[in-house]
């Protein structure tokens, strides 16, 4: 059973990460941009002169690993974790190339009680290694399936307050956006090679019929949606950016991201295949800067 407190007082120590524009441009590749060669948005983030970098690769900069399944005195049941929702917010915007130092650490862990899990919230500060400005600030919350109930000999964290639902109105814009069959083979070169997302006998073992797409790249193409819809197609822009992970999507896949503008600098969004009509990123929020 997961050490509550042990896991509470978790922290990575810094992860420093050296990045140049060949990085940058696979990021982007990884999303799927490059589709068409022509489009000045796409080939902006794809070729190096006057390279420009997503916000959203900073999400996978400077991460700790998979150190739930490394610490194992943590107890954690990793077998049966789930990436449950991500965020960002961007204190300046990410450079082409660059070192940044990551610091993690555990803000909160939620028991839902007995046989309904805990969820984990983990939050990944990343700062200039020259300078030591702050660049961004990420958190990833995981859904921990195997791990509920364990308020019982320790304690639980107050969860944070609910996000606002998807209004129920007709959205002010749609996108759609078109993966790529082999997009999970390209974005895995970024950092995560989970054999979930290209090995089908994995996908098989796991329930899936076939290898899905990592959630990150789910959640990076819906970003850049909202930066084309809210931000002129200028990624400098975004200043936030968070969704929660609620399905998963298979590579070929085509998504589309409908947009609800809140405020002068502010946007609800969700992000559907509307092949399956299923809602695959739910509870989105972005805001911007002129």
């Amino acid at each position: 059973m997961i050490d509550d407190a042990l896991t509470r007082a978790w922290t990575s120590g810094e992860v420093r990460h050296a990045y140049t524009a060949r990085d940058t441009i696979l990021y982007a590749l990884g999303l799927g941009y490059g589709q068409d060669p022509l489009d000045p948005l796409q080939l902006r983030h794809t070729y190096e002169q006057g390279l420009a970098t997503l916000p959203s690769m900073a999400a996978v900069l400077a991460s700790p690993g998979f150190w739930v399944r490394e610490r194992r005195e943590l107890g954690i049941d990793f077998a049966k974790l789930v990436h449950g929702e991500q965020g960002l917010v961007v204190h300046r915007p990410l450079q082409p190339e660059g070192t940044l130092v990551g610091r993690s650490r555990v803000l909160r862990i939620v028991d839902k009680g007995e046989g309904k899990g805990a969820v984990l919230h983990v939050e990944k500060q990343l700062v200039d290694a020259a300078s030591g400005d702050p660049v961004a600030t990420c958190e990833q919350v995981l859904f921990l399936r195997g791990d509920g109930g364990f308020s019982a000999r320790g304690r639980s964290d107050e969860p944070p307050p609910a996000p606002a639902p998807t209004p129920d109105t007709p959205p002010d814009v749609v996108l759609d956006w078109a993966t790529r069959p082999e997009a999970a083979l390209v974005y895995r070169l970024s950092g995560d090679l989970n054999p979930l997302h290209v090995d089908p006998a994995v996908a098989t073992r796991a329930g899936f019929p076939r290898p899905i797409l990592h959630g990150l790249a789910t959640w990076g193409i819906a970003c850049h949606r909202l930066v084309q819809a809210c931000c002129g197609g200028d990624a400098t822009r975004l200043r936030s950016f968070r969704a929660r992970l609620s399905a998963p999507v298979y590579p070929g896949e085509t998504l589309r991201v409908e947009v609800w503008r809140t405020g002068e600098h502010e946007a609800a969004f969700r992000c559907r295949v509307p092949a399956r009509d299923m809602v695959v990123l739910s509870h989105g929020r972005a805001g911007w800067v002129d």
